[in-house]
């Protein structure tokens, strides 16, 4: 007997579903009087952070559960993909943020995750040490970019733009890496793969 699969219908997805829904608010309160009011930046901080957090709440209940479904790999890197662009995107049309910051970063991230589905028919390309480190990095230092900086001490703006170099860094090493990664997967099913004459 054959056990069912788990339902899409789950709390996970609903958590991962949720993230989604939050973005165009979090983005319309960021965006809420060309960024000046302080209420709005704070609330918009709020969302982010929440937004962020459940992105580790909603992989490990599913885990947890058992309930780990192909609607939910697929909903998931779309979520954490329209908070992080919703993001930045924002803040670059605010003017907060250099838009070539927002390029690299999306163009990196929007890439590979097309990737690691294109190989998804050879193996599963889980997130490496220095992906996870990646995905910390940029979220610290977008919700340091978040937060109502003209109205805060210099220093913390200092502090938000070194955070923000460093993730930019990783995220291009580790986007090389996961590139390496695929071109040796390429490499071996070639190899292995008989080839048809014609």
């Amino acid at each position: 007997m054959v056990d069912a699969a788990p339902s899409w219908r789950n709390p996970a997805n609903g958590i991962t579903a949720l993230r989604i829904v939050l973005v165009p608010g979090f983005v319309v309160l960021l965006a809420w009087d060309g960024g000046t009011t302080v209420a709005t930046r704070l609330a918009a901080v709020g969302i982010f952070v929440v937004a962020a957090a459940s992105d580790r709440v909603d992989g490990w209940l599913a885990r947890r559960s058992g309930q780990v479904t192909d609607v939910g790999k697929i909903l998931d890197p779309i979520a954490d993909k329209a908070l992080m662009g919703g993001a930045l995107v924002t803040l670059s049309a605010l003017g907060e943020l250099s838009w070539w910051v927002s390029a690299v970063i999306l163009v990196r991230e929007v890439g590979i995750t097309v990737m690691r589905f294109a190989l998804l028919r050879y193996l599963v390309l889980p997130a490496s040490r220095g992906g996870k480190v990646k995905t910390v990095l940029q979220s610290v230092a977008i919700g340091l970019f978040l937060l109502p900086l003209t109205h805060l001490p210099r220093w913390v703006w200092a502090i938000a733009a070194v955070v923000m170099a460093v993730a930019v860094v990783v995220t291009v090493l580790t986007g090389a890496d996961y590139l390496r990664t695929a071109w040796r997967v390429r490499r071996k099913v070639r190899a292995v793969t008989p080839v048809v004459e014609r």
